[in-house]
């Protein structure tokens, strides 16, 4: 029989997992429920965060906008529409209702999935990763947190404690290609932003390499306005996608160029109705 913990504060739960490394830490659950039910994940006990107030929340603080850990995709939606739309967009995309009101963002960015939904909106909003345990908070840059196929630089003993969105200005985007528009594992993602006033933008892709990546050698590209085709095919030739179940590589790397030429058009445009 599995042993279950739900501290009330992040210092019990930091404490608790110093004690117990062996602990599995669960927010929503939506992602390591579904190994525990195929019979593939298996524990001798729970870390349950959800009554952990510090990890709920989204604020506006001096380094961005500041996200908790255990806030929902269902929060996101709508909470984030106007200064995060890429992020806001990719968390209507996750799963069905009932799960993006469970789901969490410390848990897509803990499971690390290169096909995460949040992690290209993320990455193009230059987001950093607060990670907190015993020993104190570290801070990680979203592009350094990933490092391989559901994979990060989070210890053992640390929780992540919520991630910061550092610069979110101008247009922003974001669409995945998959079996259907939404409730399911994308095949493709892309998130784009734009601030032409600054000369500022940022691309980011998943499900297209071992991690969600950042694209920068297409910045440039997605700075000229009649770039569209440069931009897309430098998307397409960045990214290093693998052959699985739900789709071949080619058709990986075709369907984000497909969508990069598209964001470019649109982005543009969303630039001059301004």
């Amino acid at each position: 029989m599995s042993t279950s913990f739900t501290p009330t504060t992040l210092d019990e739960a930091v404490g608790i997992l110093a004690a117990r490394p062996e602990l599995r830490v669960v927010n929503g659950g939506t992602d390591v429920m579904v190994g525990v039910n195929a019979g593939v994940v298996r524990t001798s006990g729970w870390l349950n965060l959800r009554r952990v107030k510090e990890l709920h929340g989204i604020e506006r603080i001096d380094r961005g906008i500041r996200i908790g850990g255990g806030v929902t995709f269902a929060h996101i939606e709508y909470e984030l529409a106007h200064d995060a739309p890429a992020l806001a967009m990719a968390a209507r995309t996750v799963g069905s209702r009932q799960i993006r009101s469970v789901g969490t963002i410390g848990g897509n960015l803990a499971t690390a999935s290169p096909a995460g939904d949040s992690l290209p909106p993320l990455l193009v909003c230059d987001a950093e990763v607060d990670l907190v345990s015993t020993r104190g908070m570290r801070t990680v840059r979203l592009a350094d947190f990933l490092v391989g196929p559901k994979r990060s630089v989070l210890e053992t003993d640390e929780i992540v404690a919520a991630v910061v969105l550092t610069d979110f200005s101008g247009s922003q985007h974001f669409a995945k290609v998959g079996t259907r528009n939404a409730m399911v594992i994308s095949i493709s993602s892309l998130a784009a932003r734009l601030d032409t006033d600054r000369g500022v933008a940022r691309v980011a892709a998943g499900s297209v390499g071992p991690t969600a990546i950042r694209i920068d050698e297409a910045v440039e590209a997605l700075l000229q306005p009649d770039g569209a085709d440069n931009f897309a095919d430098i998307v397409g030739r960045s990214v290093s996608p693998i052959d699985d179940h739900r789709a071949t590589a080619d058709y990986r790397r075709t369907s984000v160029t497909v969508l990069a030429r598209r964001m470019h058009e649109l982005l543009w445009k969303m630039q001059g109705s301004q």
